[in-house]
């Protein structure tokens, strides 16, 4: 099943968020126009009743409204939406001017429009000042939208007239339906094209990732060497197209590693095979006697032994490097620990003719059988290369950040170019590759497979610490290095 398109999810994301920018925008446009045609509207109509209202109060008495009637209407003269209507002192319509059906209604019984016809509007009293609180809003006949206010205005012969001042809303409504219909057309089609434009820009920008894949198609099991090389990279991708190239050179690092690892267990393995099988077929070539069968067998016990040895060598590097693999650190004297590890050595070097002194004293956090099997295998290999009636000195020292173990002997020096591999998998500096009888070494001796200062290595970067050696005319030195506890 395929994945949903990034590009396509960001556009529509784009989209949606276009969208709501939209009708944000929109609703508060228009909000803000209806609140301003309100605002004139109002101002309209309290501007034209506060007129209608002075001129009324100019007339002497009800039959001057009738003949004054033109001067009265001029305030709403010219605008088709704008209504008056001048009511006598008892109430009856004396004026009508652009009523459109808006207004008063005409009593069945008499024909005549009244006062009481009207809403129930709130009636300003001829002395109050008229305000835009004033306005009133009701329905007309057909539907329509009116606001209005109706007011007073006192005769100068003491009579109340009633004038009624109002505007038919529905081309207001009209004008914001259409507005809010064009705000809606122009949102989808922003919309659209916000999605589509987006879809677009966003595919060119992804265009960096489809490179970094189709470079990283090419890398393969026999190109992995192969490094990942787009041009023009954004700063943004740049970070990740060099975590991928270090990847990929860690990636060919470790299979270079591991075929080097699975040729030269090949090669070890062979040879003790090769001695097993070589020995069986001269003793099988005639009859051999008792003591040449037993020899024979001796002989490829010895050699199962040192097969045995390698075995347990690399299963412990494989499960060393997995990430579950599980210490049991606590804290001990490690010149103590020297001086038990020597004691045991003390039949192999008597044999070798070598002598080992312990010197130092501190208090390290390790896993005690890991720290046990990496001196071990140091002094396993210093006892291999040290002259007849030399000496080896195992020291335990402290520092404020460290704890230095190291084991020292004398010999011939390593060169230089061969301090840092030594500690490969399978690496000997003897060509010769010389071994050493095991002596049922329980503290981890691997004798001569190959793998003892590997091991090393990989338990101190189990402690978190570091192993380097150093060689010179006087001596030769393998420092373990053990970070103290936090």
């Amino acid at each position: 099943m395929r994945g949903r398109s990034l590009a396509a999810a960001l556009a529509l994301a784009f989209g949606a968020t276009t969208l709501a920018v939209f009708v944000l925008v929109g609703s508060f446009l228009y909000v803000a126009l209806e609140k301003q045609i309100k605002a004139q509207d109002n101002l309209d109509i309290v501007l034209a009743a506060r007129h209608a209202r002075r001129l009324a109060e100019e007339l002497d008495s009800a039959q001057g409204i009738r003949e004054h009637s033109e001067r009265l209407t001029s305030i709403v003269l010219g605008n088709e939406a704008m209504s008056m209507e001048v009511f006598d002192p008892d109430g009856t319509r004396a004026i009508e001017h652009n009523i459109a059906g808006a207004l008063a209604v005409p009593d069945a019984a008499s024909g005549a429009a009244t006062i009481a016809a009207l809403p129930p509007l709130a009636r300003v009293a001829a002395t109050a000042r008229i305000t835009e609180t004033d306005i009133g809003d009701w329905t007309g006949r057909g539907g329509a939208p009116i606001r209005g206010i109706l007011t007073d205005a006192r005769l100068r012969n003491g009579d109340t007239a009633s004038v009624l001042v109002a505007r038919n809303m529905s081309d207001r409504w009209l004008l914001l339906d259409r507005y809010r219909d064009k705000l809606n057309m122009a949102g989808v089609a922003g919309v659209a094209l916000a999605m589509l434009l987006g879809y677009l820009l966003i595919r060119a920008a992804l265009r960096p990732l489809r490179d970094i894949a189709a470079s990283a198609s090419l890398v393969t099991v026999n190109r992995l060497d192969t490094r990942i090389a787009v041009a023009r990279v954004p700063r943004e991708l740049e970070t990740l197209v060099a975590s991928l190239n270090a990847m990929l050179e860690r990636v060919e690092h470790g299979f270079q590693r591991l075929s080097r690892f699975t040729a030269d267990l090949a090669h070890d393995m062979r040879t003790p095979l090769s001695n097993m099988r070589g020995a069986a077929e001269v003793a099988l070539a005639r009859p051999r006697s008792v003591d040449e069968y037993e020899s024979l067998l001796a002989s490829n016990l010895e050699e199962c032994d040192r097969l045995s040895r390698m075995i347990e060598s690399v299963l412990f590097l494989a499960r060393a490097e997995h990430p579950q693999f599980v210490k049991q650190l606590r804290e001990f004297d490690a010149g103590q620990e020297l001086t038990h590890i020597a004691d045991y050595f003390e039949g192999i070097a008597e044999e070798a003719n070598v002598h080992v002194r312990v010197n130092g004293a501190a208090s390290v956090t390790a896993d005690l059988e890991l720290f046990r099997r990496a001196v071990s295998n140091l002094l396993a290999n210093a006892i291999r290369y040290t002259p007849p009636g030399g000496e080896i000195v195992l020291d335990a020292s402290a520092s404020a950040d460290a704890v230095r173990v190291t084991v020292e002997n004398q010999g011939q020096p390593i060169p230089a170019e061969h301090l840092e591999r030594i500690f490969d998998r399978f690496y000997r500096v003897d060509p010769s590759r010389s071994s050493l009888p095991s002596a049922g070494l329980s503290q981890g001796s691997t004798g001569s497979t190959g793998l003892g200062l590997a091991i090393v290595r990989t338990i101190m970067e189990l402690h978190g610490g570091s192993v380097h050696a150093e060689s010179d005319a006087r001596s030769t030195r393998f420092v373990l290095r053990f970070p103290r506890a936090r």
